[in-house]
């Protein structure tokens, strides 16, 4: 199945990076007591779901050294941007490096159903419920923090 341990290389890379990423995030606004505490958690649903990921990659493997999936690797947020036009850039990258991580957990849970591997199904399958979640937050804080980036003078 290497695929399968492609997917799931993936799948435990961009948790890490969207951890940290949140992490740096959290950092970055720490002013904006919403975005950090809440960029706090999400960062701990990605390390939790790294750690269910654990007994996956024990039984199947993990592979991170295929070419063709590197290219979809996201690259985290090192560094945040300044201001109100800054958060709502640093909400829109971690959008899509979220939208990354949704559909790389709806890949391996489709895989996982083919293999008839509950298991594996029950750590996609959670991981992508709480993916949606950060979605669901992130769109709504930038359309929240858009106005004032977009229209209001700094």
């Amino acid at each position: 199945m290497p695929h399968l341990t492609t997917y799931i290389g993936l799948a435990d890379h961009s948790e890490k990076t969207m951890a940290d990423s949140f992490r740096a995030v959290a950092e970055g606004h720490a002013h904006v007591a919403d975005v950090f505490h809440t960029c706090q958690m999400f960062a701990e649903w990605s390390e939790d779901n790294r750690e269910a990921l654990a007994p996956i990659i024990q039984r199947y493997g993990e592979a991170d050294d295929v070419d063709e999936p590197e290219r979809l690797h996201a690259a985290g947020l090192a560094e945040t941007r300044e201001g109100e036009v800054g958060l709502l850039r640093d909400l829109q990258d971690l959008h899509v490096l979220a939208t990354l991580v949704q559909t790389t957990w709806t890949v391996i849970a489709q895989g996982a159903q083919g293999l008839r591997d509950r298991d594996l199904l029950e750590v996609a399958q959670h991981a992508g419920d709480q993916t949606s979640r950060q979605l669901t937050w992130l769109n709504t804080r930038m359309k929240q923090a858009a106005p004032q980036a977009l229209i209001v003078a700094p």
